[in-house]
């Protein structure tokens, strides 16, 4: 969702939020801004399903974290969408959670259409501008996973997008945390979001997956990770596939997906 102070008329005055809708197609039930764009989804009959591709190549950042320190920490989301991945992290890993959502009426639609539970000691959705909230000085290095997923109804570009941001975002992290972005590959502004990560996280903490069919690039950065050899991935990845694989989680695939990122290498 747009951030207040950029949805702004001329005038100063607060443009107003869009619309929320759903729609349900096929067994799944989509999550509307006011126009055809997806911003969620949910399976009727498997609700904790990642239904998404996007949303499940989000969770390739969990490839970044040892495997003994899953469900450790605090998980973040930017953006709230059908409040998919506040789910996964608050039930699937069990980690203390919270959701910065710009819309009220986003949440009230997670929590009447799209099983979101109320808040508990593990959840917390806060109804704000994530990119006011990011810089608060209470969050900074006290987040383990953040996830990052800042469109607006007309799904051009990221509406939170400087290097100003991209600091913060590491700034909130844990020492070892990760953060991981979605942003669209076959856009022109996919290079200069990249290198603008890039620029806040350094160059060898930044690897990205390769583009779905729509075009969505998730970006994986990550503060002061060592990475492991092929034989560590291969095993983070087989015990998330074991674990996860259920809710959707294809975690072998991701290691063909995966590369560092290159800025001589141009969009995915």
């Amino acid at each position: 969702m747009k951030a207040a102070s950029d949805r702004a008329t001329p005038a100063g005055k607060p443009m107003p939020l869009p619309p929320v809708s759903t729609s349900e197609f096929d067994g799944v039930r989509y999550l509307h801004l006011g126009t055809d764009w997806v911003q969620g989804a949910m399976r009727l009959d498997a609700p904790q399903r990642i239904e998404l591709e996007y949303v499940q190549r989000m969770l390739a950042a969990l490839l970044w974290l040892p495997t003994e320190a899953l469900g450790r920490g605090r998980a973040v989301q930017l953006g709230l969408g059908a409040g998919t991945l506040t789910r996964f992290t608050r039930q699937a890993l069990r980690m203390d959670t919270t959701a910065v959502e710009l819309n009220p009426q986003v949440v009230a639609a997670c929590r009447a259409w799209f099983r979101l539970p109320a808040d508990d000691d593990r959840l917390r959705v806060v109804v704000a501008d994530a990119g006011q909230w990011i810089r608060d000085a209470s969050v900074a290095g006290t987040v383990q996973l953040l996830h990052v997923d800042l469109y607006d109804e007309q799904a051009a570009a990221p509406v939170i997008d400087d290097l100003g941001f991209y600091q913060a975002c590491r700034a909130a992290l844990a020492e070892g945390g990760v953060m991981a972005v979605n942003l669209f590959g076959r856009q022109a502004s996919f290079a200069r979001s990249a290198a603008l990560i890039a620029q806040a996280f350094g160059a060898d903490q930044v690897w990205q997956l390769r583009a779905t069919r729509e075009g969505n690039t998730v970006v994986v950065a990550a503060r002061g990770v060592q990475v492991p050899g092929r034989d560590g991935l291969d095993f983070r990845a087989g015990l998330l596939q074991e674990r996860f694989a259920r809710l959707g989680l294809p975690a072998r695939k991701w290691l063909r997906m995966v590369r560092p990122w290159n800025p001589a290498q141009g969009n995915p």
